[in-house]
């Protein structure tokens, strides 16, 4: 998608066998670098949790693991081994390849831990909500409101599992937003929260 929109692309992505791919699709594309790390608060090395089966849900988080196993859209999932790997930050990675327009981060329950590591607010990013690991999406929700402190603020949309559309028909606040997630947490229903500086 963002190729097609002439963006240049830094993807982060730890997990081998997603790696894997990336190198095989995009390893020689214009615009497009593969950075063979983890991110998150610090750099160093971690753990990452793997599962065989479903290898996109590997997750640096076993607070979260614990968190979705009671989630019956993870009731097959199974993380049977780990591997360690390599982690920097957004704050190393934007002094390597420059701010990001926009910044998408899916990193299965360390998404706190992975805006930790970052010091500027940014344009636009998202972050990924699961209902069932409710408390982890809103200390992302508190991190992403101190960044757009210093900047003018953020302002925050939904967007369901797969849909690829905003739920809210106008951009809100953060406390409008929590309130949002809240009414949807019953239902079950992950997606992801974004958030873009607003406007002058």
């Amino acid at each position: 998608v963002w190729r097609g929109l002439g963006a240049r692309v830094v993807a982060a992505e730890p997990q081998p066998d997603c790696l894997r791919v990336l190198r095989l699709l995009y390893g020689r594309a214009d615009g497009v670098t593969i950075v063979p790390d983890a991110v998150g608060a610090a750099p160093g090395r971690a753990e990452l949790a793997l599962s065989t089966a479903t290898p996109t849900v590997s997750s640096l988080s076993r607070g979260w693991i614990e968190s979705v196993a009671t989630d019956s859209s993870f009731a097959r999932v199974r993380w049977d081994r780990s591997v360690e790997v390599a982690v920097t930050t957004l704050d190393d990675l934007i002094a390597a390849h420059g701010v990001p327009a926009f910044c998408k981060i899916d990193v299965e329950g360390f998404e706190a831990d992975v805006l930790a590591g970052l010091t500027r607010a940014l344009p636009a990013l998202s972050f990924e909500y699961i209902p069932s690991a409710h408390e982890a999406g809103l200390e992302s929700l508190r991190l992403v409101e101190r960044l757009g402190a210093t900047a003018g603020g953020y302002e925050y949309n939904y967007s369901p599992i797969e849909t690829m559309r905003f739920a809210a028909g106008r951009w809100l606040d953060a406390t409008t937003l929590e309130r949002q997630l809240e009414r949807i947490r019953p239902r079950g229903r992950s997606g992801d929260v974004y958030a873009r500086l607003r406007r002058a």
